[in-house]
């Protein structure tokens, strides 16, 4: 008998531990979600960053004058956050930015038909599409948005700012453009755009047939259509090759490490490195045209990213002369983590090292000097020549006999 009572007491401390251990846990489930409700030397033992951001949240909420959403609050939170580490590439895309930036990726898209890079003020026009309708729109290389339906687009990111540009073929956006000092209001009807990643032409210099192919950004297989015109214009008689980059600010560092290998038959190309990304060397893929064609890079102030990784890697190799202006001095690349509120980070992962081990941008976020040309052109182009362009082809023709 005292056997049994004492099983039968032993199963009740149990069962009672186990009964405490529940209701605990539950009560910190709960104080853990509402921090405000724990007392205040509670509050101060458990306070945390995390929960002054809750605590700040309720109280806007709660006593803000007019009504304010916690979705709302929460993407100002997220972006201030952001904000904060005082990196020009880095943004939180919202939801809605997330959603437009990924149904909108790709060579075919609605929106203006422009491309761009981030400034202080919004995004810098660094391309016009010729038929686009912000060439219908006047919009010109070097106007700056300023802002898109009524949101500044101040510190946005290309990717954030371009998705509050794109949207549905037909519908019309007002944009605040600043040019030449001047801010002016533009309504562009968005419609179905087609970027013409490559343009190629044979050119003709003092008896000397050199093609002259330019890139407008590195999207996917833009490796392709590079390729494919190179080849062309080598087999109507080129002997020579003028690779115009200018106002090409970038894209996937995959088409330009394939875009490089079409001049590089093997070796180094670029190496990404991050705090917590792997060190990662590519390396070209083979299949290079012939050594003895000779090379020159047409490049400027809009030359950027995975343009600059081109550029830098064909003048560490001494595969091609650089022609132009000092290059934009993107030395950094981003990846985009999508978050539980269907919000994601786009932020700077890492930095990548030309062959000869320089980082374009400084050795961080802040721009850098860019790639120096080995003849630089500064002189200002005008309606019916191309001093760049001109060097460019001289610089070619030089090499040829």
């Amino acid at each position: 008998m005292r056997l049994m009572l004492a099983d039968a007491r032993a199963r009740s401390a149990a069962a009672l531990a186990f009964l405490m251990v529940l209701a605990v846990l539950l009560v910190g489930i709960y104080l853990g979600g509402h921090p405000s409700d724990l007392p205040g030397f509670l509050q101060n033992l458990s306070g945390s960053q995390a929960t002054v951001v809750d605590q700040a949240v309720d109280e806007l909420m709660r006593d803000y004058y007019v009504p304010v959403s916690r979705s709302t609050l929460d993407d100002h939170s997220l972006a201030g956050l952001v904000a904060g580490l005082g990196d020009r590439f880095s943004s939180y895309l919202t939801p809605k930015e997330y959603h437009d930036f990924t149904t909108s990726a790709g060579q075919q898209f609605e929106g203006i038909g422009v491309t761009v890079l981030s400034n202080k003020l919004g995004l810098e026009i660094t391309h016009v599409f010729a038929g686009s309708p912000a060439a219908r729109a006047g919009l010109a290389t070097g106007d700056i948005i300023t802002a898109a339906g009524g949101k500044s687009l101040a510190g946005k990111t290309e990717a954030a700012g371009s998705g509050l540009i794109k949207g549905r073929s037909g519908t019309a956006i007002v944009l605040g453009v600043r040019h030449a000092g001047r801010l002016r209001q533009v309504s562009v009807t968005r419609a179905e755009v087609h970027i013409p990643v490559v343009a190629a032409v044979m050119r003709t210099y003092k008896t000397k047939q050199i093609a002259d192919v330019e890139l407008a950004t590195f999207s996917s297989g833009a490796h392709a259509e590079v390729r494919a015109a190179v080849d062309r214009l080598l087999k109507q008689g080129a002997r020579g090759i003028v690779f115009d980059l200018r106002h090409n600010g970038g894209g996937l560092v995959v088409e330009a490490r394939l875009i490089a290998s079409i001049f590089l038959p093997d070796g180094p190309i670029v190496t990404t490195r991050g705090r917590t990304q792997p060190t990662v060397t590519l390396t070209a893929v083979g299949n290079a045209i012939p050594r003895t064609i000779p090379v020159a890079v047409l490049v400027d102030k809009d030359t950027a990213s995975a343009a600059e990784i081109v550029s830098g890697a064909l003048q560490d190799r001494h595969r091609a002369t650089i022609v132009g202006t000092h290059t934009f001095g993107k030395g950094v690349f981003q990846e985009v983590t999508p978050l539980s509120n269907g919000g994601a980070l786009d932020i700077t992962v890492g930095e990548y090292f030309l062959p000869s081990g320089r980082n374009l941008g400084g050795g961080g976020i802040k721009q850098g000097a860019g790639i120096t040309p080995d003849v630089p052109v500064t002189a200002q182009p005008k309606p019916g020549s191309d001093p760049a362009m001109t060097a460019a082809l001289g610089v070619v023709a030089a090499k040829l006999k």
